[in-house]
């Protein structure tokens, strides 16, 4: 059972309790301040908030007292002679064909902590932390100082090492339309996974780039894109500039992982050696952001699809939750307790999440919603929340 559920909104973090008379919403914490994403630390509860301060830029807050108090972190920051190549959104007259021209360069500053992810219990202090403009950081101390990743930063996919000089290599990292509020369009890190059986076994996923790994612990990353369909590039099959929403692995078993993508809903059996699309669109399954993996049974996994890319609403104006449970060979729709009729929530990357029968979705429009059941029925936890960025489940037993 899950004890309490984090939710990362425009206007602060929320903490929603288990109680016996049922779930009680806590008063909101980082009062105004927009949260990337929340979480907690399963190995020791401490809580964590990715803070995106107006004025003050990114910064990290955590509690170690279930949220009573909270402790501003010393935000991440790129080493002196951090560089990356610049990249523009694509106008309509926009030729991929066209001779590259001569690379941009700009000093590299952390404008968004997107997600967390902590390391397993035989590293106790390892925490990792992905940003836009497509950094990865490390801190081994719990937070107190963060290091960037170097290989997947100097890798010969996003131009080589830029402290030693010009690039060596075509930069094949694409932005992220989440990173035009921030004025740039820059790739940004928004999922990672650390191998439950093996902590040097690690997946990184970034917009607009594709899915990485390391098996020695971020000293060395490789693509791992084989299978992937992307049908706004003129090679669909590229190696690089695929659109992952979000990537989830199943927590019992990382060789099984799910990934939402830009163009369906992808599967890997096999570590990410090869992934298959399972979208169904004639079932509704095709288009979204969010998936999340069953915790055991790595073939089961749950969407909140969307409309299209263009029209980012509701499919139809009602709002339902898909669950395959063979791979995504087969969907399952479930509405039980959801609107059917003008309804148009957006469940964003970060906003659903499951935990043992639980799963729990959060939207752009501030509903939050509850299954207890695997997702066969649901029940409204709020209306009125801001909007939602993150949903994650803590005190999880």
């Amino acid at each position: 059972m899950a004890g309490k559920i984090l939710l990362g909104t425009r206007k602060g973090t929320v903490i929603i309790e288990k109680q016996q008379a049922g779930w009680f919403v806590r008063p909101i914490m980082h009062q105004g301040i927009p949260v990337c994403y929340a979480a907690q630390d399963p190995r020791d509860g401490t809580l964590w908030a990715c803070l995106d301060h107006g004025h003050w830029g990114p910064k990290l807050s955590r509690s170690h007292d279930g949220g009573k108090s909270w402790q501003d972190v010393l935000s991440l920051k790129y080493p002196q002679g951090a560089r990356y190549i610049v990249k523009y959104l694509p106008t309509e007259d926009f030729d991929p064909q066209a001779p590259a021209s001569d690379p941009e360069y700009q000093d590299a500053s952390v404008y968004k902590i997107w997600n967390l992810t902590f390391g397993n219990s035989d590293q106790p202090g390892r925490i990792y932390a992905g940003t836009i403009p497509g950094g990865l950081f490390i801190s081994d101390d719990g937070g107190d100082s963060w290091q960037l990743n170097r290989p997947l930063w100097d890798h010969e996919s996003r131009g080589g090492d830029l402290f030693a000089g010009d690039a060596t290599s075509e930069n094949k990292w694409f932005g992220t339309p989440a990173s035009i509020d921030y004025g740039v369009f820059e790739p940004g890190i928004h999922s990672i996974i650390v191998d439950p059986n093996n902590s040097q076994h690690l997946y990184v996923a970034a917009s607009s780039v594709g899915v990485l790994q390391s098996t020695d612990g971020g000293l060395s990353w490789q693509g791992c894109n084989q299978g992937m369909l992307n049908d706004y590039l003129p090679d669909q099959q590229a190696e690089w500039g695929h659109d992952p929403h979000f990537v989830s692995a199943c927590k019992s078993n990382a060789n099984y992982l799910w990934q939402q993508n830009h163009c369906g809903v992808f599967f890997s059996d096999n570590g990410a050696k090869s992934w298959q699309k399972v979208s169904q669109p004639g079932n509704g399954v095709h288009f979204g952001f969010p998936i999340a993996a069953d915790d055991k049974d790595g073939q089961t996994a749950w969407v909140v699809p969307a409309k299209a890319d263009s029209e980012r609403m509701t499919i139809d104006g009602g709002l339902f939750v898909a669950r395959t449970t063979d791979g995504g060979k087969n969907w399952q729709k479930f509405t039980m307790g959801l609107p059917q009729n003008n309804a148009y929530d957006i469940v964003l990357r970060h906003a659903l999440d499951a935990a043992g029968d639980c799963v729990c979705f959060a939207s752009t429009t501030g509903n939050v919603y509850l299954s207890e059941d695997r997702g066969e029925s649901w029940l409204c936890l709020g209306n009125h929340f801001p909007p939602v960025y993150s949903v994650r489940f803590a005190d999880y037993a």
